[in-house]
């Protein structure tokens, strides 16, 4: 049975790149840092408990959908939401412009509209930051190809931007707002999570590096909620890493290296 995307698509010619991963734990500080997405998605649903088992569940979810044949990404995205729609809640404490008793539910188009968001913004800034720049169609076109990921999840066209410029001013609007605020739970639990993964001893210092990676890929005003620290020396350094990594690096590592497995497996199947 058919993909619902195919190589020619921007979201697989995105996401076949290994250094997309880079993304990933920008992505989940970015949602954890809106209080009302931070309860519902992340302390309601046991997240937390095992964060690195719920992170490859939805890395297999989203890799149905991108490189597998629809009824599986179907069969997968219908049990997600299911799992969302047993997900309600309120907030027991006050976050910025949110009352203690502000209710949630882990299937409201707009919480998921701001997950959504974050993996776009977080995967595409990887990937022009570390693979190759985009002009503006293809990143209308990656957009294209996440509203119909966002619809699969249960939300439906008219709370998503019509394009790459919806979504951009969405994101800007986001973080100029006062919605965004890293929560002390948040801060602590997000920090050990992701910045601080149980890896072997020997691993310690590729971590490092890629912490350094996510702390300057956040946005300067979330970054400061969680307290991480930046100057311009790591700055200098990190956008030095970044143009070695585009400029040399990427393109000379063969595929085994640098595509995901499902990306070399089609390829070899072809």
């Amino acid at each position: 049975m058919a993909s619902y995307f195919d190589d020619t698509s921007m979201l697989r010619r995105v996401h076949r790149e290994q250094a997309v991963a880079l993304g990933g734990p920008r992505a989940l500080l970015m949602m954890a840092a809106h209080p009302v997405a931070f309860e519902g998605f992340f302390m309601s649903t046991g997240a937390l408990g095992d964060p690195y088992a719920r992170l490859q569940r939805t890395a297999n979810v989203l890799g149905a959908i991108a490189w597998r044949d629809r009824a599986e990404a179907d069969r997968l995205t219908r049990r997600v939401r299911s799992m969302h729609g047993k997900v309600r809640g309120e907030l027991h404490e006050p976050a910025g412009p949110f009352p203690a008793g502000t209710t949630y539910a882990a299937d409201d188009p707009g919480l998921l509209l701001w997950i959504l968001a974050c993996l776009v913004d977080s995967s595409l800034l990887a990937y022009e930051r570390y693979v190759r720049g985009l002009e503006e169609d293809e990143r209308d076109a990656y957009w294209a190809d996440y509203r119909l990921v966002g619809r699969l999840f249960g939300i439906p066209d008219e709370a998503m931007p019509g394009d790459w410029a919806g979504i951009r001013a969405y994101m800007d609007e986001r973080l100029g707002s006062d919605e965004l605020v890293v929560t002390p739970k948040a801060r602590e639990l997000g920090i050990d999570i992701v910045m601080r993964p149980p890896v072997p001893l020997a691993a310690r210092p590729l971590v490092e590096t890629v912490n350094q990676i996510t702390i300057g890929l956040l946005p300067s005003r979330v970054r400061k909620g969680y307290g991480l620290r930046w100057d311009p020396v790591r700055g200098l350094a990190v956008r030095g890493g970044q143009e070695y990594a585009r400029r040399v690096l990427v393109p000379l590592l063969p595929e085994r290296w640098r595509l995901v497995p499902s990306a070399r497996a089609l390829r070899a199947a072809a």
